[in-house]
């Protein structure tokens, strides 16, 4: 699998905007909403992650996590022929659920998944716009092992590497973007 064009990749870089200081001092927000905004642009984000979690074998489920990773993970699930899986705030999902408690670069959190959704042994991609320390996705992907589920791959859209989140993870990780 060869790279995308460097200009590709230019392009959607220049379709996110970064908001110093939200939310609160100190952190540089990535808004991708204008990216997902733009059509071409929300089509090529979801075709070259797709291209590049292909590369991982065949996907039963993209697990996205709450909140924008709600917005691409249905798409990235038709594309690569998998279901797709909601991980949600607590009290957002209407059956018995399963939880995954979590640090954020400020504050703490929790995301919750129903607890039949994943048969044992699905192969599960896990979804977020971003990663920043790996809390989320870490979480995430630990929960998807507890449901029964094998974590084949991590896709994000933008990676903050700086903060080296990808070393707490326990399987590939693919994003599109680094800031």
């Amino acid at each position: 699998m060869s790279s995308p064009p460097e200009s590709e990749i230019a392009a959607l870089r220049g379709l996110i905007r970064s908001i110093p200081d939200f939310p609160r001092p100190g952190i540089v927000f990535r808004d991708v909403t204008p990216l997902f905004a733009d059509p071409a642009g929300l089509r090529s984000a979801v075709d070259l992650l797709a291209e590049r979690l292909a590369g991982e074998g065949p996907v039963d489920y993209v697990c996205g996590a709450e909140a924008r990773g709600l917005i691409l993970g249905p798409a990235l699930a038709l594309r690569l022929g998998a279901g797709f899986i909601p991980a949600r705030r607590e009290g957002k999902l209407p059956a018995a659920t399963e939880r995954a408690a979590y640090e954020l670069e400020y504050g703490a959190a929790e995301l919750h998944v129903h607890a039949d959704a994943i048969r044992p042994g699905a192969r599960v991609v896990v979804h977020d716009d971003l990663i920043a320390t790996g809390g989320t996705a870490a979480a995430l992907g630990e929960l998807v092992g507890r449901l029964g589920g094998d974590v084949v791959a991590y896709g994000f859209l933008i990676e903050l590497a700086d903060l080296h989140g990808r070393d707490r993870l326990a399987a590939p990780s693919h994003a599109l973007i680094d800031f």
